[in-house]
């Protein structure tokens, strides 16, 4: 088999699917927020529907971390997909028969995307040579750019769709995600050939000792005992964990501390695409630094973005402003330093037969982080306020700056 052509070919099959999947999730982010606040009816419970929407692509990690222990990536990802296709249709009946709890449901299963599209990463990782690996896995992150900044903007679209097909004006936006969840199922089912993990599995025990490599079960115990035994890649989980937390607390707000400035929702689907732009457009450079500098110091520079994002959005005023615009963006990039950095020094760390269960583990971290991230923003805000709920995120990106410096002085040691 030709390993390097069948790694591009991978690569480029699971970038068609980012942009696509990028389409679905990002089309529904920016309204998420709003449409909680409408149904619940308080301020207080506007974040909980993005929380279960962070909460479900924590939690549906571990069937597809079993699902694609006994039958590689191919059918874990169209797991996680048609979860975030059957929760984008319950978000939407639950807009036309108010059902809040209804709501926290489909966005539960919505989360399927986040699943699918955080995951996909560590696919394009697989089969890479190492000095590409952090290259190759931000192509696959970078590719969601498309989709993400795309999505946001879709809201006024989605405006007029929700108008003629007689919806509400807030969930129009989510005709879109069912067409990218659609397309991006049906990239992953014909096009995702050979499976690059069965492929990885495969070339390892051709060249390891006869009983030497151990079948992963994909359960989190496989995975919790991967991690005690490597610092690295305990290091990597953290970073990555920690800054997603910095990540979705400020984000998930941002649209209500625009709204109590009474700014209009296109302005805040421009701020959120913005932010998405952050998070995923540079990925490639991420990357490449990852691969030239190491990945312990990109997650340095990661944590000293997000310190000084969390410090600007601290000193915003309610509603649109050019500083909150520059720090939304910031945070973004500060995310995308820690999550391919974090991300690079697990699946630098682990083999292939260990990867199901100890990826699936750091991405159910790293999501119920983000969740946790989520309802603790909806209580600071309401209780304190925006500016508290950044001064908190300041706090949190110095843990992830003593973190990256702590995998600077281990790898040197390795």
């Amino acid at each position: 088999m030709d390993i390097p052509h069948t790694q591009q070919r991978v690569v480029r099959t699971l970038m068609t699917a980012q942009v696509l999947g990028g389409v679905g999730m990002a089309s529904g982010i920016a309204v998420g927020a709003l449409l909680a606040e409408d149904l619940s009816g308080t301020e207080s419970l506007a974040g909980v529907g993005t929380t279960f929407q962070v909460l479900g692509g924590a939690l549906l990690a571990i069937p597809v971390a079993r699902i694609m222990a006994r039958g590689g990536w191919r059918p874990g990802l169209q797991f996680a997909l048609l979860a975030a296709l059957v929760g984008t249709v319950l978000i939407v009946t639950a807009a036309v028969v108010r059902s809040f709890p209804l709501l926290l449901a489909g966005m539960f299963l919505f989360g399927g995307g986040t699943t699918a599209n955080s995951q996909s990463r560590y696919a394009a990782a697989d089969l890479a040579p190492t000095e590409r690996r952090g290259r190759d896995l931000s192509l696959v992150v970078w590719a969601t750019t498309i989709g993400s900044v795309l999505g946001p903007n879709l809201v006024g679209p989605g405006k007029a769709i929700a108008r003629v097909l007689h919806l509400p004006a807030l969930v129009g936006v989510f005709v879109f995600s069912i067409a990218g969840f659609v397309l991006a199922l049906l990239v992953i089912r014909h096009w995702l050939r050979p499976d690059p993990l069965l492929t990885a599995r495969a070339l390892q025990r051709d060249v390891a000792e006869p009983g030497s490599v151990a079948d992963d079960d994909g359960s989190l115990g496989r995975g919790l005992r991967v991690l005690r035994g490597d610092l690295y890649a305990t290091l990597g989980t953290a970073i990555t964990a920690l800054g997603h937390f910095v990540m979705v607390s400020v984000m998930v707000m941002t649209p209500i501390h625009m709204k109590h400035g009474h700014a209009e929702l296109e302005v805040i689907g421009f701020v959120i695409s913005i932010h998405i732009a952050g998070m995923f457009a540079l990925s490639p450079v991420v990357g490449w630094a990852v691969d030239r500098f190491g990945a312990s110091v990109v997650a340095v520079v990661g944590g000293a973005i997000l310190l000084s994002a969390s410090v600007a959005a601290a000193a915003t005023h309610t509603g649109w402003s050019p500083l909150l615009l520059a720090a939304l963006f910031a945070l973004g990039l500060g995310w995308s330093c820690t999550f391919v950095a974090g991300s690079t020094m697990l699946a630098a760390a682990v083999t292939p037969d260990q990867r199901p269960a100890t990826q699936g583990l750091a991405d159910l971290i790293m999501g119920l982080m983000g969740a946790s991230g989520g309802v603790v923003a909806g209580v600071v805000v309401d209780q304190f306020g925006y500016n508290r709920l950044a001064a908190v995120s300041a706090g949190i990106s110095v843990l992830v700056l003593v973190l990256g410096g702590t995998g600077v002085a281990a790898r040197r040691t390795t």
